[in-house]
């Protein structure tokens, strides 16, 4: 991995906090050039002063809702340093509610911005990639993009819907020199669960325990940034432990899961 990000143009969603935040110290410490984007302008200043190349960082304001502004923030994005060369989906919200309790307004929020807007900013860029005849886009799911439990029907579907389109991009653009990354991390230390919206739209408000437990967003960072320099199809983030264990058994042996799966309690 080294020197593989050194003068690499990054952009990087939802990189005012969490794992976003923790990728731009890595990316600024590994020599990148980076374009930090969320909504909240003040949060991304506090991470560009805060990475070793301050001078080397770029913020642009994002709202992921709003997807007609896109292609206009992405032109923007690309005259920041003349191009980008990795695109890192990160941005978005989970759902705590069972399905019977969750009004459809919830799902459409979440595929809203956990799918449409990746998709959208996706298709944006792609031509400037296609030009280029290089890129890389690097996806944000989850290990609920894999498997269901109890609680995440919304999160969890979105997360799936990013496997199938990225795959299917994939297939399209391999042959152009257009690299894809799926990450599906597990339990990351971040503020996920304060702000996974419940069943009438509102926060959850509390950080559950296993993610309060979960891996440091910097050491999630380290893992992702070795996955992109490899050029991984897919890659687990997180602590060894049940989410990797329950991939493998989705896997090998999926009715097992399904059956555990069942028996979980909602929460």
């Amino acid at each position: 991995m080294d020197n593989y990000f050194k003068d690499k143009v990054i952009w990087i969603t939802g990189a005012s906090s969490g794992i976003g935040e923790g990728l731009a110290y890595a990316f600024s410490a590994a020599g990148a050039k980076l374009i930090l984007s969320s909504r909240r302008t003040d949060e991304l200043e506090r991470v560009r002063r805060a990475c070793i190349h301050p001078e080397d960082v770029q913020v642009l304001p994002l709202d992921l809702f709003d997807i007609p502004s896109f292609t206009a923030r992405t032109a923007q994005a690309i005259a920041y340093f003349g191009h980008i060369d990795i695109m890192v989906h990160n941005g978005g919200i989970s759902q705590r509610s069972l399905v019977r309790e969750t009004n459809l307004d919830v799902h459409r929020r979440v595929m809203e911005l956990d799918y449409f807007s990746y998709v959208a900013l996706t298709t944006a860029l792609l031509p400037h990639f296609d030009e280029r005849k290089a890129g890389h886009f690097v996806v944000m799911s989850s290990v609920m993009g894999k498997i269901g439990t109890p609680m995440r029907s919304a999160y969890a579907a979105a997360k799936h819907a990013l496997h199938g389109f990225f795959d299917c991009l994939r297939a399209e653009v391999s042959a152009d020199n257009i690299k894809v990354t799926l990450l599906t991390p597990g339990y990351i230390r971040t503020n996920i669960s304060l702000h996974a919206i419940t069943r009438d739209g509102s926060e959850l408000g509390t950080l559950s325990e296993n993610i309060a437990g979960g891996l440091a967003p910097e050491k999630a960072a380290v893992q992702i940034l070795h996955a992109i320099a490899k050029g991984s199809f897919e890659s687990f983030i997180g602590k060894f432990g049940g989410e990797k264990i329950a991939l493998w058994v989705n896997r090998y042996a999926p009715g097992v899961l399904i059956k555990k799966a069942a028996k979980l309690s909602p929460k």
